[in-house]
């Protein structure tokens, strides 16, 4: 069916983005005002931007707080929910599980309540690689063990049940989309990535390169090409484009399913930080430590289920990835 929803979207264009002041969810609310829809942001900017709030209406609001969440059904009647909002470190869930099973749990029941009460058809649902653990095999397909090894990659696993009961229970059809590494960003809109504290590989080797500050590789002993993990990287636009795809199939008749979000490209540590010294002539400072538990040597995605699904295909290079990052931050350092 395709974009030939365009009429509906007319008729009822708005989608409720839970963390639309996110990193992904501002793409995806940028990607969604794009394509004549209305995102309408919710978020409680614990970690989201509100200078990233600039596609549609803005809720501030908290999935712990159910009147909230219902508040926001109220008001905007979304005909669709994307639901990105969760804690994300992987770390601080070791060290502090409750704080994700409240927030990530509960949070996400207290929205399926609102969106059975206000009878919305059609969740998208940001869920991620943490759901395989460490990989039996690689590339992972959907087919891979579900076996998280972190409260993070736990709770989302969890989530995704939730939503496979729910289909059953009263009719909600939804797709989990389990990323890898999202990374990018959409500078000329003023989009990119920023986290506090910052742990993803990119945005750090960048600063390292631009600040000439000295990075942690954690680990060079693995059974790799250069002995440092292998990632799979995506675009933040293709994430978002994905998550458009995935609302087309749904409004076309589709069922629930979980699908892999990746390139099926692999790049070591080493490689990203011989990509930017190739692609900026400025030196990725760094030095090795100790491997972090529960870090995998490679992780790989199989993206197959996806592309013929959703009928979904990543447009952007890993060279595109850090073009872009490294124009925001420099942006950002300026003060653009």
């Amino acid at each position: 069916m395709g974009r030939s929803i365009v009429p509906m979207a007319e008729k009822n264009n708005v989608v409720l983005v839970t963390g639309g002041a996110g990193y992904i969810g501002s793409h995806v609310c940028y990607a969604l005002k794009q394509k004549g829809y209305t995102p309408v942001c919710f978020d409680n900017l614990v970690s989201g931007h509100g200078e990233a709030v600039k596609f549609g209406p803005f809720v501030q609001g908290d999935l712990l707080c159910p009147k909230d969440i219902e508040k926001a059904m109220e008001d905007h009647q979304p005909m669709a929910v994307i639901h990105l909002a969760a804690f994300i470190q992987v770390g601080e869930s070791v060290k502090d599980p409750l704080k994700y099973y409240e927030n990530n749990i509960t949070g996400a029941v207290n929205l399926l309540k609102a969106i059975q009460a206000y009878k919305v058809s059609h969740l998208v649902f940001s869920s991620s690689a943490a759901v395989y653990g460490t990989p039996k095999y690689t590339p992972i397909d959907e087919g891979h063990p579900l076996c998280p090894i972190n409260p993070y990659g736990h709770t989302k696993h969890m989530v995704e049940s939730v939503l496979q009961d729910c289909d059953k229970a009263f009719g909600l059809k939804s797709v989990s989309l389990r990323y890898f590494n999202a990374a990018g960003g959409a500078p000329e809109e003023g989009l990119g990535e920023a986290h506090d504290p910052e742990t993803h590989l990119i945005p750090l080797m960048i600063l390292a390169a631009q600040k000439q500050k000295t990075l942690q590789i954690f680990g060079n002993d693995y059974d790799t090409v250069d002995g440092t993990c292998v990632r799979d990287y995506i675009h933040v636009l293709d994430l978002a484009d994905a998550h458009l795809k995935a609302l087309d199939y749904l409004m076309a008749g589709g069922d629930t399913i979980c699908l892999n979000l990746g390139t099926e490209v692999g790049v070591t540590n080493l490689q990203m930080a011989q990509m930017i010294q190739n692609l900026f002539s400025k030196e990725v400072p760094y030095t090795f430590s100790e491997r972090r538990q529960g870090d995998p040597a490679v992780l790989l995605s199989s993206a197959l289920k996806a592309k013929e699904v959703l009928k979904w295909q990543p447009q952007y290079t890993i060279e595109d990835i850090l073009k872009h990052a490294w124009q925001w931050h420099l942006r950002e350092e300026h003060g653009q």
